[in-house]
């Protein structure tokens, strides 16, 4: 298969200053994220200092920010853990980006004025491709998935809700990456992101948050199953790439 043309675009923002507990910090979501720390796993700080080539000192700003974020949890005198995963807490964030995404597709249907035109062009192009283009990197395609309710939603013009919309995104980022491990669920999401889309392109307000709130609630239901045996399989793979 064909890969899509290209991601999508990424806005240029002014450089900001990043201290070395910033970029433990960063480091440390990636980790989980990408399975490298799966709920349950035990550390401590000089391990991770050792790992990234840091003191403890931004170590231990880092991790009371993810401690703070439910990420972690500090055990007495041993270190620290990866929390279990909250699916209550999980299932109170989809209800959350369903009325953000519903909401902006609303207005991407009605407020002319304010839409972002050129970033529901970039979307086009990738998922309004024939089969034969489409990706079938499973990596490539649960990040343009994300890409693509992002930009659904900062295409709709409301900078304040694009920012809780990126918040809700990043705090669920690690069960999303969990629905991308068959590739019947990389199909469904090509034909299902294709049919939101041209119903954004034809002013169809209410059919497009009808199929929307479809898709989520599909995707919703897949992260109902994930299992933690599911989450070290996928620790497994990412190691073996």
């Amino acid at each position: 298969m064909h890969t899509a043309s290209r991601p999508p675009r990424r806005r240029s923002a002014p450089p900001v200053h990043r201290s070395r507990a910033d970029e433990v910090y960063e480091q440390l979501k990636r980790d989980v994220a990408d399975f490298n720390l799966v709920p349950g796993d035990r550390f401590t700080e000089n391990e991770i200092g050792e790992r990234l080539g840091v003191s403890r000192t931004p170590v231990r700003q880092a991790l009371f920010r993810l401690q703070q974020e439910g990420y972690v949890e500090v055990l007495f005198r041993s270190g620290w853990r990866v929390l279990p995963f909250d699916f209550d807490q999980f299932e109170q964030l989809y209800d959350l980006r369903m009325v953000l995404e519903t909401t902006a597709v609303h207005r991407l249907c009605t407020d002319g004025q304010r839409v972002d035109a050129a970033l529901l062009e970039e979307l086009a192009a990738i998922w309004l491709v024939p089969a034969a283009e489409r990706s079938s990197d499973m990596a490539q395609v649960a990040q343009w998935d994300e890409d693509f309710h992002c930009q659904l939603v900062a295409a709709a013009g409301n900078a304040e809700m694009a920012r809780v919309h990126r918040d809700v995104t990043d705090r669920i980022r690690i069960i999303r990456r969990l629905d991308f491990t068959k590739q019947a669920r990389i199909d469904s999401t090509y034909e299902e992101h294709a049919k939101i889309l041209r119903a954004i392109q034809r002013k169809r307000g209410d059919q497009a948050a009808m199929l929307l709130r479809a898709h989520i609630e599909t995707s919703q239901a897949e992260v109902r199953k994930i299992t933690l045996h599911q989450v070290h399989q996928a620790r497994t793979a990412n190691q073996q790439r």
